[in-house]
């Protein structure tokens, strides 16, 4: 084992466990190179579902995927840690001691050789330094805070039930700052919580009474989306009862309030920040690694990094060029996914002597779900070019399929078909929303 070549992968999301899944069934499988993936977290969910895991209409438990017990079926390794540095000299990362909820320490510092490195640990939120953001601000950047989330949402709605009961005044008041895709769907996700939660037991307390607004610092919801896909999005925000406020940067957030740039407020009792993201600020500092402002690796067109060739980095934490193009290929699962794949490819050609292959991003288009009512998107046409605008049931089933190919890709067609099955009874047993 130890003359193998060590791959190691650091990062889990949707990308790095495609990667490892791929190498290992390839490579560790046949005992023709050592497969390690290293994460902070036990399990995986797809980060797309996180804001569904906030409002309770997913429960993550049964979308999680442990990872040692995907790594004993697909053949790689599995090592619980933080990447907290890196020495390229002795090709060695550094793995942060991991503590238990009481501050004890479980695992030490810990260093990992490795042949090749490739690093995949996604994004953060990136608040611009806003006054007030970190104190009063919820953020879904992972599993632990959407969890977080849903409690203090659950508990908000029995507090001003209660408060209605009383006949006192009883309007919660959530703000979304940010209107790029996660806080479109939230909001949307969150309408639906208010109307189905006073089903079970919460019945003082009506949909009306909770007051969402989302706040975007540009003229449109969905900037980086065509106009078209921008304009459908706020009709049915809308019709869905959200308030959208474009063109107002936000200043500085408060407990109980946002206040905008030009001195304008809005009550929040319970604020979210969805605007932007960077990647998590130690790549700044991994022995001399080239990096941009937003801490993102800087790669060339085969996803190495432009002073390491033995590391790669790709998704959300990597800035990597598109030919013909002044701007980095956009930080998306469907980017991520495609380049797992191109990945996969060039670490077997590595293992045979041949050359990397170079990425080259197509974009399929973008998709917008409003929770249980409606789906908008464009698909990009591969042969014209042209994207088509779609809506409704048959937008919901691209939009699904998504989630179903990422599961296809770690699991198979047949597991996948039967996860499938098994969601179909869950749903037909659980409740609509998770309710604790």
């Amino acid at each position: 084992m130890d003359n193998l070549q060590h791959i190691v992968v650091v990062g889990g999301g949707a990308g790095g466990l495609e990667l490892v899944t791929r190498l290992g069934n390839k490579l560790g499988k046949k005992r023709k190179a050592r497969i390690t993936l290293v994460d902070a977290g036990l399990t995986h969910v797809w980060k797309p579902l996180l804001h569904e895991v906030a409002s309770g209409s997913l429960d993550a438990s049964a979308n999680e995927i442990n990872y040692r017990a995907h790594a004993r079926k697909h053949h790689y390794e599995f090592q619980l840690g933080r990447m907290s540095g890196l020495d390229r000299r002795k090709k060695q990362l550094v793995i942060a001691p991991f503590h238990d909820e009481d501050g004890q320490e479980v695992v030490p510092e810990r260093h990992i050789q490795y042949d090749t490195l490739v690093v995949a640990v996604g994004s953060t939120a990136n608040d611009f330094g806003t006054p007030g953001a970190q104190d009063h601000c919820l953020f879904l950047d992972s599993l632990r805070q959407a969890r977080r989330f849903h409690n203090l949402m659950l508990n908000a709605f029995l507090r001003k039930n209660h408060e209605a009961q009383l006949e006192q005044p009883h309007t919660l008041n959530i703000g979304i700052i940010g209107a790029g895709a996660t806080g479109v769907e939230l909001a949307a996700e969150l309408r639906l919580a208010s109307r189905e939660l006073p089903v079970y037991g919460m019945n003082h307390l009506s949909s009306s009474d909770v007051s969402i607004n989302i706040v975007e610092a540009a003229d449109r919801i969905l900037p980086a989306l065509p106009a078209r896909l921008s304009a459908a999005a706020t009709r049915e925000l809308e019709r869905q009862q959200v308030h959208v406020h474009c063109g107002q940067p936000v200043s500085e957030v408060r407990a109980d309030k946002i206040v905008m740039q030009d001195g304008s407020e809005l009550a929040s009792d319970m604020t979210i920040w969805a605007a932007g993201i960077k990647a998590p600020a130690f790549l700044a500092e991994l022995d001399g690694l080239e990096t941009n402002k937003g801490n993102q690796l800087v790669v060339e067109q085969t996803l190495q990094t432009t002073r390491d060739t033995d590391i790669f980095a790709f998704g959300d934490c990597a800035a990597c060029p598109q030919p013909d193009s002044d701007r980095p290929v956009p930080p998306r699962a469907q980017a991520a996914h495609q380049q797992a794949d191109t990945l996969f490819k060039t670490l077997v050609h590595r293992l045979q002597g041949k050359p990397p292959v170079p990425f080259v991003y197509n974009d399929h288009g973008s998709l917008i779900n409003f929770s249980r009512y409606t789906t908008v998107g464009n698909l990009m046409g591969n042969l014209s070019g042209r994207s088509m605008y779609i809506e409704g049931k048959v937008a919901r089933l691209f939009y699904v399929s998504l989630y179903r190919m990422h599961q296809v890709a770690l699991h198979g067609f047949v597991r996948t078909g039967v996860i499938w099955l098994m969601d179909k009874i869950s749903r037909a047993m659980h409740p609509r929303l998770k309710l604790h």
